[in-house]
């Protein structure tokens, strides 16, 4: 019999697709339902509250055969910066990237001005983002990262 020093994987590998790790507990379910992943057909494995030494407890989302586009990761960003996104190609990584905010986001989140143009007339909203400090463009309100609304 064969013995091994490695530790057994706690989630399934999978062949193609990708793998979002480290990404703070209390958000996973919100990743998963912002990223539409409760609609796909293909396999989607969710878990949470493992041990990460990154953000104490982590979740871990695998989705096979989906690559997601940069419009689908800027909107993750909101919600969990700093998550782990691999791709994963005949059961290798190919490829590994922190999520990074960007300078700006469009279309994402609400303003949470009622009087601003974006929520009165048929336009998509644009923030600039400082920090965990969002301004809108138009009406110039500000708002916390982690207390947007998002669209």
């Amino acid at each position: 019999m064969k013995t091994t020093n490695k530790k057994e994987r706690l989630v399934a590998a999978i062949e193609n697709g990708t793998v979002i790790d480290h990404i703070p507990a209390d958000k996973t379910y919100q990743v998963a339902s912002l990223l539409g992943l409760f609609n796909l057909s293909t396999p989607v494995t969710l878990g949470f509250n493992y041990p990460s030494k990154k953000v104490g407890n982590k979740g871990i989302i695998k989705v096979s055969d989906k690559f997601f586009t940069d419009n689908e990761i800027s909107r993750l960003s909101v919600v969990a910066p700093k998550v782990i996104l691999s791709i994963i190609r005949d059961y290798e990584v190919v490829e590994k990237k922190t999520v990074e905010t960007p300078n700006e986001i469009r279309g994402i989140v609400k303003c949470n001005n009622p009087k601003c143009i974006t929520n009165n007339e048929p336009m998509q909203t644009l923030f600039h983002v400082e920090g965990d400090m969002l301004t809108c463009h138009y009406c110039e309100k500000e708002q916390d990262i982690n207390k947007v609304e998002l669209l």
